[in-house]
């Protein structure tokens, strides 16, 4: 008896202790299904719709990703539609006045995702008509940057029925869509007719190009929607393993047209130019930036100086960066340089007039703070050669003054259509040339070598030494102290560098046969990566590059329409597109020794398709995807 008892309490025991023992939980499968549509209202594809509330049910929780971004309503809404999740439904409440005979479209892209796991219900569009019909049509494509072919995301696409030039600038878009991260767009619900095609990186949320600051694209021409129904063969599998083929079926659907539309985009010129800030990190420099160039150079009246001759100034090319020197030392060191600089700005009308504003320039580093920074450098010094001296060691007596650094941007080897680039730290007051030799090798002895010294035509500081440089030829720049004096007193000091120009057989050559570029309208830019290495205009469809480095490159074309050599945007109210950019859709490699000839019909692919994947910073978007949790869980439970 006593033995059954002990039986029955050690069963008991150990049964509340696998009860009670901790264990890992199996939460059952993830849920991998995406959410669904249950219900809406009104429903899907409803006519005669008179509320402006919409509401869709799901079979889940669910959450809208990115919403302002992805999610469009077409046609566009002035006042901002109120669109948010509550648990399964999505709740949607129009603010302006419904038109009438409208199509409805409410396209959420790939912005609807369950609530637990982020499953995407795929790209959806909600639709529903004022009217008595639902319109059907589509009109896709792509956007695209003028400049360089890089896809345009997220710009505002969209359609006039008004083919006038003046319903862009007028009159709000009447359908709308948004590019993708590969440029790609897809507008919905348009009433058969035809149309012109529009992209607006809007500002104020007017639907109209209104501001010079908005990107914008237009198709001169206009085109009709139209459809056709396409028949593709599509396999229905035996199995759901999808491992035997049960048959082939065709498929039809409908293809609406066009559905290749390339709108190029473009920031006009002229955009508004104003004063964005100054700079004074030392009293003896100091540089104004605007935000746009103009062809006036500002000018300068002093308050608590004469400005007259005070000072030396490099500037861009469009004046939208400013770089002053003080010529004299006694008005830098002044704690405050008091001026009214004058200078054109964009005013409320959007005209170019001249403005001038009071400016008070006080340098970040004050000459207070140099002369102390100074007298420690000097104590330091004279601390160090004090020990010198006590050791019987050499030692200086003066303390040394800081020279002008003088930098080289090409040294070591030199294409025979290269130059030697120099650049200065600050103004120079005087360069002697006879102080700068340059020398080439012939047999064992460096004998000198004719060269010219330029001043860039802007900058102040760049300067570049051309000469005639022979292939296999070993030279020596040799730069004896003093030859470059600053407009502050810094001498540079004595420089030798030695490079060489290689032999030919060490380049490749590229010759290209263009067509359809015109006879020479084209300007052809070599590329390493996006950034070019090498222009050449074309000369009867063909453009030529000598003593190019081994390597793989990319091409670039664009049609020089007005001849100036440099790559102009366009203007709407003049009907003038941006100039036309090509990329040759393929990588080119060149060897030593090679001498390539390669065809390059420029509309032989479309522009969309041009430009090389590796060379495109916008990348497409990611699409959303199932995770496929359980079968990784259950693979790696084997």
């Amino acid at each position: 008896m006593k033995a059954l008892k002990f039986l029955f309490s050690l069963f008991i025991g150990m049964w509340l202790w696998s009860c009670a023992s901790p264990g890992t939980p199996d939460g059952g499968p993830y849920d991998e299904e995406p959410p669904h549509v249950v219900g809406s209202s009104p429903v899907m594809g409803a006519l005669g719709v008179k509320q402006k509330k919409v509401e869709i049910y799901f079979n889940e929780f669910i959450q809208l990703d990115n919403p302002n971004e992805k999610v469009v309503i077409s046609p566009p809404q002035i006042n901002q539609p109120e669109i948010s999740t509550q648990g399964k439904r999505i709740k949607i409440q129009l603010l302006d006045t419904l038109k009438e005979n409208t199509t409805y479209t409410v396209d959420f892209s790939d912005a609807i995702i369950d609530n637990n796991e982020s499953n995407p219900m795929g790209n959806y569009t909600f639709v529903f008509s004022t009217g008595e019909t639902i319109d059907t049509m589509e009109i896709a494509g792509y956007v695209l940057n003028a400049q360089n072919l890089e896809p345009v995301k997220g710009i505002l696409v969209g359609l006039h029925g008004n083919l006038e030039d003046s319903a862009f600038v007028s009159l709000p878009l009447e359908r709308v869509a948004r590019t993708n991260g590969s440029g790609h767009f897809v507008i919905k619900g348009v009433r058969p007719g035809t149309y012109r095609a529009y992209a607006l990186q809007e500002a104020d949320g007017s639907f109209t190009f209104n501001q010079k600051s908005e990107m914008l694209a237009f198709l001169p021409d206009s085109f009709t929607t139209g459809s056709f129904i396409d028949v593709r063969p599509d396999t229905v599998w035996h199995d759901y393993a999808r491992t035997r083929i049960d048959s082939i079926r065709a498929v039809h659907f409908s293809h609406f047209t066009p559905d290749d539309v390339v709108l190029l985009a473009f920031l006009e010129e002229g955009q508004e130019r104003h004063l964005l800030k100054t700079t004074r990190e030392v009293p003896e420099h100091f540089e104004v930036f605007f935000t746009a160039p103009d062809s006036v150079v500002p000018r300068i009246e002093g308050l608590n100086f004469d400005a007259d001759g005070a000072f030396l100034f490099s500037r861009t090319k469009g004046n939208d960066t400013l770089q002053y020197w003080v010529r004299d030392t006694t008005l830098a060191y002044q704690d405050t340089l008091h001026m009214v600089y004058h200078y054109m700005d964009t005013d409320t009308t959007g005209v170019l007039r001249e403005k001038a504003d009071t400016l008070r320039l006080v340098p970040r580093i004050t000459h207070e703070k140099q002369k102390k920074w100074h007298a420690e450098e000097v104590a330091k010094w004279q601390k160090a050669q004090d020990k010198l001296r006590k050791r019987g060691l050499p030692y200086e007596t003066e303390f040394p003054s800081t020279p002008l650094v003088v930098r080289f941007k090409s040294t070591g080897t030199l294409a025979p259509d290269e130059n030697v680039d120099i650049e200065v730290p600050q103004p120079l007051a005087f360069v002697d040339t006879s102080k700068i030799h340059l020398m080439l090798r012939q047999d064992s002895v460096y004998v000198p070598a004719y060269y010219e010294l330029e001043r860039s035509e802007l900058s102040l500081l760049q300067y570049t030494l051309y000469a005639e440089w022979r292939p296999q030829q070993d030279y020596e720049l040799v730069i004896d102290s003093a030859a470059f004096v600053g407009i502050y007193g810094q001498v540079s000091k004595a420089m030798k560098t030695r490079f060489n120009v290689p032999s030919l057989d060490r380049y490749s050559s590229l010759f290209l046969n263009l067509k359809g570029a015109g006879d020479s309208l084209a300007v052809v830019q070599l590329l390493n990566g996006d950034k070019p290495v090498s222009s050449v205009r074309s000369k009867k469809g063909r453009a030529e590059f000598y003593f190019v480095k081994p390597g793989n490159y990319y091409l670039r074309l664009f049609l020089d329409r007005n001849g100036n050599g440099e790559w102009d945007t366009g203007e709407y109210a003049a009907g003038r597109q941006a100039e036309e950019t090509y990329y040759y859709p393929g990588k080119i490699e060149l060897r030593a020794m090679w001498d390539v000839e390669q065809e390059w019909d420029i509309h032989a692919v479309p522009r969309y398709r041009q430009k090389p994947l590796e060379i495109t910073k916008q990348k497409p978007d990611k699409g959303r995807t199932i995770k496929n949790r359980n079968a990784e869980r259950e693979k790696n439970k084997r």
